[in-house]
């Protein structure tokens, strides 16, 4: 666990008693804070109250006395209207922040040649593929890592800060908006399209806060920016410190490529800042002082030269995958892993639960769990990456649906739609081969049984392009619900996809 100093002898309101809340609350006690803890469950409060917390009703509490609101992500900081803790921090003026704000101000508070690094990773798609691959490439390179925050672990559950420590740590929206201080050593931001617009009122609110994980780094800090759409483009070109962009010539640069800054070095290659440069011809450059690299399904490039060959790689699949792989190539050589090492580690990376997952084969029959795709652009980048699919997909639908997925339909043999999604997505697929099966265990069913009919190597994919609400508590489950569904098959499993 990491302390949180900084508010010795003070009372800090601590609204959500979730994973990142309880532990909040033991970071800033663990700190000599007085932590007072809400939480509208009574889950949350006894056990909060079996921890020996002080458990008060916060709408009758004495706001005058908070040093901070502590809130949950879960809780709305803006829209679609403020969380009513929001509502009466900002009366009584006490600052709202979250635990990535808390984590921050840990590492601050140290020594400055004490300090570990901190690699973190946000975007609306990729970010936890890339977090672990991140975290997979500097532990197989030798680094003391730890990984954490929206992923796995909560931030403030990671082990104690130590000088040689690496921190990679995903972050959400939710999280950004609740920071102030933090300023990672490498911010990546993987990609951009639209999600959680209710929470943010809208596309710039969300865009905004993603934009967050870059506002407090220090001038020589690096920020690899994912330059495929132009929310990302305008980044790029704004950002004071070392930028490297990470395009894939899948998506052609709306609007004009950005204006990046990049720099030479002639020894070990080494990024370095230098006056923005007009776009060259080829405007990737090597890498040093890498401005900018270029992902393509099996391989990542810089100036028309390959940097890694991806094709061995069997957990690193498809174009987004090969993207995924640019920004951990890029992270790694700018914290001083030598080039070699790097490759090493993304060739030998075994994969990311409930992401491309192969959950195992019948016969012939490839079962492909990629339950994470929770929206369309997550969910394309699964079907683009094979030739055909036997298609499972539906859920609770984000904004527009499977609409833009139309390129895609032919690739999709026959769909098996589930969840309350249905209906609407079979009016989408049109005259496509599609079932309605509604439930997961019908699906797979049908899907292995076509799939089998069909003859010679096939994949039955589960990329939903919803959320799992209607019919599960989290994607992982539902990624859980396929692979006990296929290993009923009979399945023979695999553990790397």
């Amino acid at each position: 666990m990491i302390a949180v100093p900084g508010f010795e002898g003070r009372r800090v309101a601590v609204f959500g008693l979730g994973r990142s809340g309880i532990t909040a609350a033991r970071a800033l006690q663990a700190g000599g804070a007085i932590p007072i803890l809400w939480d509208d469950g009574v889950s949350g409060r006894m056990q909060a109250e079996a921890e020996g917390f002080q458990v008060q009703d916060l709408t009758a509490a004495d706001w005058s006395g908070f040093a901070a609101l502590v809130l949950s992500p879960g809780a709305p900081l803006t829209h679609p209207k403020p969380h009513w803790t929001v509502q009466r921090a900002h009366q009584w003026g006490v600052p709202v922040i979250g635990d990535v704000e808390l984590f921050a101000r840990a590492l601050a508070a140290r020594p400055q040649d004490q300090r570990p690094r901190v690699v973190a990773i946000t975007g609306t798609n990729g970010k936890s593929t890339t977090t672990a691959l991140i975290g997979w490439v500097l532990k197989s390179a030798g680094l003391t890592v730890h990984i954490g925050g929206n992923i796995g672990i909560g931030v403030l559950a990671l082990p104690e800060p130590t000088p040689d420590a690496v921190y990679v740590i995903e972050v959400s929206s939710y999280q950004l908006d609740l920071t102030t201080t933090f300023a990672p050593d490498v911010a990546i931001l993987t990609n951009i399209s639209p999600d959680h617009l209710d929470r943010h009122g809208g596309m710039e609110g969300y865009v905004a806060a993603k934009r967050r994980i870059f506002a407090h780094q220090a001038p020589d800090a690096v920020a690899l920016i994912g330059v495929d759409e132009t929310w990302g483009q305008g980044m790029a070109s704004q950002l004071s410190q070392r930028v490297i962009a990470v395009s894939s010539s899948a998506h052609p640069r709306e609007g004009g490529d950005p204006v990046l800054s990049s720099g030479q070095d002639a020894g070990d290659r080494q990024l370095a800042a230098s006056p923005p440069l007009e776009r060259p011809q080829n405007w990737l450059p090597a890498f040093a002082g890498m401005s900018g690299v270029e992902a393509v399904p099996g391989a990542i490039w810089s100036q028309g030269a390959i940097l890694a060959d991806l094709t061995p790689a069997r957990s690193l699949p498809g174009r987004h995958n090969a993207q995924n792989a640019a920004f951990a190539y890029a992270a790694a050589r700018a914290l001083g892993v030598s080039h070699a090492a790097a490759v090493k580690g993304l060739l030998t990376f075994p994969g990311l639960a409930h992401r491309m997952e192969t959950v195992g084969r019948v016969g012939a029959v490839r079962f492909v769990n990629d339950s994470k795709a929770t929206n369309a652009d997550a969910a394309r980048q699964a079907l683009a990456a094979y030739p055909s699919v036997f298609w499972i997909a539906g859920g609770v639908p984000k904004a527009g649906g499977i609409d833009d997925l139309a390129d895609l339909f032919p690739r999709v043999t026959r769909a098996y739609l589930i969840g309350q999604a249905a209906d609407a997505f079979a009016a989408t697929l049109g005259d496509s081969p599609h079932v309605i099966s509604r439930t997961l265990d019908a699906a797979v069913a049908a899907a292995a049984a076509d799939a089998a009919a069909a003859g010679g190597e096939q994949i039955v994919l589960l990329s939903p392009a919803c959320a799992s609400f209607d019919q599960f508590a989290d994607f992982e489950a539902r990624g859980e619900a396929f692979r006990a569904a296929v290993l009923a098959l009979g399945a023979v499993p695999e553990t790397a996809s």
